[in-house]
This record gives C-alpha cells, structure tokens and sequence, in this order.
C-alpha cells in the first residue's frame, strides 16, 4: 500500500521502517536530513519539503499519511495544512498522544473538506518495530477498512482494532496510558521496598527474572524492570526525576469529570509531581522505565 508518513522520530521513524520491511511503498517527510537518507536507504521515497510530499500523496487514488510529531499546536497546525492541501477522499492518521477532545474537533474540521481524519492511538514505544505495534482507530469505518493492510502489517497479532467514532482512538490511549501510570507505580514501589531490606541482601535482577517466568505480575514492563536492573543495579547514573507526557492528567481529569474513582491512576501521578521535589528509588526505577520503553528522556547524575 502507498501512504506518506510525516515525522521521523523515535516512533515515526520506526514505523516507517516497519512498513518497508513489509514492502509498502512509503514516502516520508521530517525535519532531518540524515533520516530521510536511512528510510532511503531502505526503500523509501524522502522529500525535503511537505509540500513535495503532499503533490506526491495527491497523485494517488486514495492519498494516506501517518503524521507522528509531538502532540498539541504542532500536529493540530499540520493535520490543518494537510486538509486544505490535499485532495478530497485523503485520509490522514494523527497516531501520536493528541488530546481525543482536539481530535474530535479536528476531525470535524477537515470532514467539511472532505478529508478523512484517523485518531489511532499507538503502544508498543521503541519495541515496536520488532515486536509490533498496538493500534486504537477512531474515525470512519470505511478509512478504518482502507488502511487495515498498513495496520495489520504494523501490528502484532492481534494488535489492532477499531475502536468507534473519531476520537475514541486517542481515548482509549490515553486510558491505556493512565493505567500504564499505575502500572509503573506499583512496580516501582516493590522495588524499593526490596532494596530497602538491606539485611536480606537482595539481588533485584534475580527477582525481576525469576518472577518474569511464570508469576501473576509477569509483564512486558517487567521484562524491561529486569534488563535494567542487570545494567545497573542501583540505578546510579539516573536521577529520579519523573516527567509526565499529559494523558496522566487527562485520564484523572476525565475520571473526575464522570464521577469514577481512580485513586491508583491519580496517585501514580501525583508520585510524578513529588519526584521533582526529592528524589527516591522509587523514581529512579519510574525514570528508568519510562526510558526503557519509550526511550523518553532521563536526567542523569
């Protein structure tokens, strides 16, 4: 299938090359130079200019770009610029952290253009491209039927699916994120309570191992917990400050607006807030995670 992808990041860069190796005709755009010449390199078509890529995608029955840039003003402006320059029936995919409410909006906005808009919230961080990727679509059925080769091929098995009008994509993510919150929580605090148990001695590699081979709490996060820990046991080079990406906040905030008690979900991130203030090993585990899977940044020492 052809489909342009704009933003070549830590995620967009990846699936693109996912979607070449499944040999779909990609043309990408982004800011860098030297990551247009790898998609090159591998297959692809590169554009130094949007505009180039968007009279490329106009030459296509059906048009179909995947913008994955960072959330907020910077995607709403591109997913706008795409509506008024391409051709009626385009559908474009916003697959990054958008809040749902602007992808309703949005969407609503270029279907008076006659543009298509896809809300296709995206799991799997830098892991992704081997293991393949979760996808949450909202928007139309009928673009969720035209883009199902792309998404099946970008997914693990099973690891796609549509999710209902627009918007219900990127909140069904956002969901999975605040629950992701959590998650990381209790990790973290189990970790440190181990270590604070200086008499016992205990080796926390072995324990994420062993537990990662057949316990209730195996997990793809604790995988990652294990493979960190045998790096650095102690987690020296990082500094536990934890950031927050946004859909933490929009997860309580939607929690309180429909009367749903969330206390793990709001207190993982208020955690967040209190690792700005003193640091503990709790948040360097929280720090270290958020770097394992998604390659977010971390402050180190």
């Amino acid at each position: 299938m052809k489909i342009g992808i704009i933003g070549l990041g830590k995620m967009g860069g990846k699936i693109a090359l996912r979607l070449l190796k499944y040999n779909h005709e990609v043309f990408v755009y982004g800011h860098h130079r030297d990551k247009i010449d790898l998609m090159v390199e591998h297959g692809g078509v590169g554009f130094n200019h949007m505009d180039d890529l968007i009279e490329e995608l106009n030459t296509h029955e059906t048009p179909v770009v995947w913008v994955m840039i960072p959330s907020g003003d910077i995607t709403n402006n591109v997913l706008i610029e795409l509506g008024e320059k391409l051709k009626k029936g385009s559908i474009v995919i916003d697959g990054g952290n958008s809040n749902y409410k602007e992808s309703v909006n949005t969407a609503a906005l270029l279907k008076e253009r006659s543009i298509n808009l896809l809300d296709i919230g995206t799991s799997g961080g830098l892991w992704g491209f081997e293991n393949g990727y979760c996808l949450m679509a909202g928007g139309e059925r009928e673009s969720f039927d035209i883009v199902t080769p792309v998404l099946k091929d970008l997914s693990a098995p099973g690891g796609y699916e549509y999710m209902g009008r627009s918007g219900s994509g990127h909140f069904v993510k956002m969901i999975h994120n605040g629950i992701e919150y959590g998650m990381m929580q209790a990790y973290a605090e189990g970790f440190e309570i181990l270590k604070s148990k200086g008499e016992f001695h205990i080796n926390l590699d072995k324990v994420a191992n062993v537990w990662q081979h057949g316990s209730i709490i195996e997990s793809f996060l604790l995988n990652l917990t294990k493979d960190m820990f045998k790096d650095d046991p102690d987690l020296s080079r990082v500094k536990g400050w934890v950031e927050d990406s946004g859909e933490g906040r929009w997860t309580v905030l939607e929690a309180l607006e429909n009367n749903v008690s969330a206390p793990v979900i709001t207190l993982s991130l208020m955690q967040r807030f209190r690792s700005r203030k003193k640091e503990t090993f709790t948040d360097k585990v929280l720090a270290s995670l958020r770097n394992e899977f998604g390659g977010h940044s971390i402050k180190e020492k």
